[in-house]
């Protein structure tokens, strides 16, 4: 069979995936959130009568405050203070919600109304501050400490009794108040969106809460609470990034307010969380699933320098070369100087020798010039000559190399018994270069035969392909298989050998502990043995154990490093015969092309579509959120994937409405389905209500009809529907009086179907 070749070249055009260009406009960090002073009005106050109330929406990511008379809350900042002293001014400083990013010391003073992940006040302190600023900003006169206005406060759905009876304590006694209501924020914006009869989902900052309510009155003892927020997703994103990218998030970089609004404008929630969550990493429009956020950074500073700069600093690198080049020359011509000169005395000692009187005279001469007879001599003589003319033949060459003589070995020949002292060490010697000259001679043989040996290899392996091509595709590519195999296996190995829990390393340490062990396990100790020895080594199978030890570290060492380089140099060599002659082995069968980073999930999983270099302070300083941003919020739905050990919304939903002992059997059952009502900051993500719709049809009867709506503002609604309510003559038997608080205790609380029901 004629055996043919053929020619293709190498293009990374034709790799399954093309690299794609980076982003001009990368998505970046925002900016702290420091909106300024807010303004004090004090024309509401001068206007309102007595009984206008002031609404404050406590909540634990934003407090809302403002008059009953206003469409929207004058004041939103966060929960956070920060006061101390300034020694410079002697002045003691406040700073309240935003105004804390305004002064870098402030922000690392400041405290929050909440701990982290409740939503039950718990630092009165912070509390009495932001209450100060609320008044102020609101132009109450304050007067004698004396705030002459109701007020109506929200709280979370089944707040604390003693919570309760600290805030009245401190609205009662510090400021004097005339009244005060509380409602729950999730019933005020149902209030305010014209709600009836329907179930509330209600996920705020810290909790999700899912209320059953019937003809305006909610059903508190078939709530449930699901300890998921909004808050919760920023601290699962900042965990899931810091596994991510170690280091880069440990560095200070990237604030907690910068996290939430990484949430806020990258994640969504997936209308089949499954299904794009197989696809999210394919390669095809993984630009516009992975949205890549540039953090600060500060690039290497290189020093341009202009043409003549670049110049002159050649003429000065070949001009310091040149000058190093006559130095080197001169030391040179010095040396051989000296070296004829000394040629030209040892020549005139010889002469010396060979002229003096007597043998007597003649050795003492020689010892004088520490030579022991005058063939010493004359083999420093002809070693000078030697040295004289390589030099100048290296530095003038105009001599001719002579010809090198083989090497002899006279004394050899020659009994021991006939030679001294000095001449058997002289025949020792002797004999020590002759061995050493044979085997570089049999060595330069051996390998002359090898080379002969491969080109016949060659030469029977060219005419196997000639004769029979498919049988020599097959052999290489078992030959490629093979050698595939055992770079696995060495890595495989390696792995093992770094986890100290795999049977490799363990059996390892296994044999290292038998032998230091006093009495190792399988040696009896023989006859008459000493009692310290267990006879190791008499046996010459016992110095197998070493092998087995050895052979696990060898491959940690720069010896399995190059055999692993060996094992990449065959492979290469295999393949690029597969790519000449077999024709159905291309491009895209190669093993290197096999691993190219852009088909490599864990790189799109990382670096996105995009190539990525190390070296780059740029690079090394981008985060990509890709299956970030459908798993963060995915977790109200299946909390297990925050490794919250609680059912999801719909699950919960299913209970209460399914389950016989709670709502199943209700009349108001079916009318409670038709409005599935959702509020709270994770109403905000996007898809939120059509997968909560989805999601609970396909765990209801298919009779049943559903119908799910989304709040008008599922933030400020809460405040709006509170404010709403304190305008309404029917709230005035909700508020509960500073007499009635004297009177009755700071647990006493006025029901209404707005709020709380007494504990």
């Amino acid at each position: 069979m004629p055996h043919f070749t053929r020619t293709i070249p190498i293009s990374t055009s034709t790799a399954r995936n093309t690299p794609k260009p980076p982003p001009s406009t990368p998505y970046l960090l925002s900016d702290p959130p420091y909106t300024g002073q807010l303004p004090t009005s004090t024309s509401t106050y001068r206007t309102s009568i007595g009984a206008t109330a002031i609404v404050i929406d406590n909540g634990s990511s934003s407090v809302r405050a403002g008059w009953q008379t206003d469409a929207s809350p004058r004041l939103q900042f966060p929960p956070l203070m920060a006061r101390y002293t300034d020694r410079k001014l002697n002045r003691r400083l406040c700073f309240i919600g935003s105004e804390i990013y305004f002064d870098g010391t402030a922000r690392g003073q400041a405290k929050s109304l909440y701990e982290p992940g409740s939503n039950v006040v718990n630092n009165w302190d912070v509390q009495e501050g932001i209450l100060d600023y609320i008044f102020v900003k609101l132009g109450v006169d304050g007067r004698d400490g004396v705030v002459d206005r109701p007020v109506v406060m929200t709280e979370p759905l089944a707040n604390t009794g003693y919570t309760r009876k600290v805030m009245s304590e401190l609205l009662f006694e510090l400021y004097n108040v005339p009244s005060v209501a509380y409602g729950v924020d999730a019933l005020f914006s149902y209030n305010y969106n014209g709600g009836n009869t329907g179930l509330i989902v209600s996920s705020a900052n810290t909790s999700t809460h899912l209320i059953p309510v019937v003809n305006q009155q909610p059903l508190l003892g078939q709530a449930t609470r699901l300890d998921w927020g909004r808050a919760n997703c920023a601290d699962l994103l900042t965990r899931l990034l810091r596994t991510k990218y170690p280091g880069l998030l440990t560095t200070g970089k990237v604030t907690d307010t910068q996290i939430e609004d990484l949430v806020r404008q990258h994640c969504y929630i997936s209308l089949d969380y499954d299904a794009e969550m197989q696809r999210m990493l394919d390669w095809t429009g993984l630009e516009a699933r992975d949205h890549l956020v540039q953090l600060p950074y500060q690039e290497k500073e290189v020093i341009q320098k202009t043409e003549e700069e670049l110049r002159i600093a050649e003429e000065r690198k070949r001009e310091s070369g040149r000058r190093l080049q006559e130095q080197a020359a001169k030391m040179r011509l010095e040396k051989l100087v000296r070296k004829e000169q000394e040629l030209e005395y040892f020549k005139d000692l010889q002469l010396r020798v060979q002229e003096a009187p007597n043998k007597k005279e003649a050795r003492s001469m020689l010892e004088e010039e520490e030579f022991r007879d005058e063939a010493a001599l004359e083999r420093r003589i002809k070693e000078m000559e030697k040295s004289i003319r390589r030099q100048r033949n290296k530095d003038v060459g105009d001599l001719e190399e002579e010809s090198e003589e083989p090497p002899t070995y006279p004394l050899l020949d020659v009994k021991d018994e006939d030679l001294d002292e000095e001449g058997l060490k002289a025949k020792k010697a002797q004999r020590l270069l002759k061995s050493n000259h044979d085997a570089r001679a049999r060595a330069k043989a051996e390998k002359e035969a090898e080379k002969l040996r491969q080109a016949e290899l060659q030469r029977l392996d060219d005419i196997r392909r000639e004769t029979d091509l498919d049988a020599w595709v097959a052999e290489r590519r078992a030959a490629r298989a093979g050698t595939i195999q055992r770079i696995k296996d060495r890595d495989r190995l390696k792995a093992e050998l770094g986890n100290r829990k795999s049977q490799a390393s363990q059996m390892r340490m296994k044999h290292i502990a038998n032998l230091a062990s006093d009495t190792p396990f399988g040696r009896k100790r023989r006859r008459g043995q000493n009692a310290d020895d267990d006879g190791f080594g008499a046996d010459d199978a016992d110095w197998a154990i070493y092998r087995e030890i050895q052979a696990g570290k060898d491959n940690d060492d720069d010896d399995a490093e190059e055999e692993g380089e060996d094992y990449g140099a065959q492979l290469k060599e295999i393949e690029k015969q597969l790519l000449q002659y077999d024709p159905n082995f291309t491009e895209e069968s190669l093993e290197e092309r096999r691993r190219d980073w852009t088909r490599s999930l864990h790189h799109a999983f990382h670096h996105g579509p995009y190539s990525y270099d190390s070296e780059s302070a740029r690079e090394s300083a981008q985060l990509h959120l890709n299956v970030e941003r459908i798993r963060v919020p995915e977790v109200i739905f299946h909390p297990e994937i925050a490794g919250l050990d609680q059912a999801g919304i719909v699950e919960i939903a299913e209970d209460i409405l399914t389950d016989p002992l709670r709502l199943a059997s209700h009349p108001a059952r079916n009318d409670i389905l038709k409005d599935v009502f959702v509020t709270g900051g994770y109403a905000l993500f996007q898809n939120f209500e059509e997968r909560l719709r989805s999601e609970l049809q396909a765990v209801l009867p298919v009779d049943v009809a559903l119908r799910v709506r989304r709040a008008r503002d599922p933030v400020l609604d809460a405040w709006k529907g509170a404010a709403r309510w304190a305008g309404q003559v029917e709230r005035r038997g909700a508020f509960v009086s500073r007499e009635e608080w004297l009177e009755k205790g700071g647990e006493y609380l006025k029901e209404h179907h707005l709020g709380n029901a007494f504990p």
